[in-house]
């Protein structure tokens, strides 16, 4: 059994979370870049059942302030498989608990741009985005404190190519498994039909 023949077959979502719980880093990235698009999105609509996502499943409590926590991402977009791989880096604002700072590592950020977000909760958010998911990463904001050392320069994402990806976009998380969430892109309030799988290193 693999991670897309459970999908094929509808099984729930803890069947699924349990599957990848038992594997090693390694062995659970290899099922999760296994899924095309619609695979993605299969695991993006049984992960609706899942118990829903706290910032801290990106960015642990007991983790130091402003030191980034790297989930590994494969995203669907029509593009060649080696650039379709990419990381979402979270980090904690010093001194908050309420929203995290993030920005994508990858193949194309030196082209495209680092596409800052801020993630937080989708529960004081319009009435739909909770169903969507219960965090939203969301391009419309970017960090607005001290990012962790080491990170490209915070620029907003309507300058440059960034503005062709990121620009007016939010990402809809849903939780998988201990180690993995996916989540849905929306550009504006609408959906893009593509999704991403992440899956933290620890």
């Amino acid at each position: 059994m693999n991670l897309l023949a459970l999908l094929e077959s509808g099984a729930p979502i803890g069947r699924i979370a349990g599957f990848l719980d038992g594997l090693d880093h390694a062995a659970r990235w290899r099922e999760l870049a296994s899924l095309d698009r619609g695979g993605q999105r299969r695991l993006y609509e049984a992960a609706a059942e899942s118990p829903p996502l706290e910032l801290s499943f990106f960015v642990p409590p007991a983790w130091p302030d402003t030191l980034e926590v790297v989930h590994h991402g494969r995203n669907t977009l029509p593009l060649p498989g080696p650039l379709r791989g990419f990381q979402k880096r979270f980090a904690r604002p010093s001194g908050e608990q309420g929203r995290l700072f993030g920005y994508n590592e990858g193949p194309t950020r030196k082209t495209v741009g680092p596409g800052y977000f801020v993630a937080h909760a989708t529960a004081d958010g319009p009435a739909p985005w909770p169903s969507r998911g219960a965090i939203v990463v969301d391009y419309f904001q970017v960090p607005d404190g001290p990012v962790p050392a080491g990170w490209p320069r915070v620029v907003p994402n309507s300058r440059g190519a960034q503005r062709l990806v990121y620009h007016h976009t939010r990402d809809f998380m849903r939780r998988v498994s201990g180690h993995v969430s996916i989540g849905a892109a929306f550009k504006e309030e609408h959906p893009l039909d593509h999704y991403f799988v992440l899956c933290r290193e620890s």
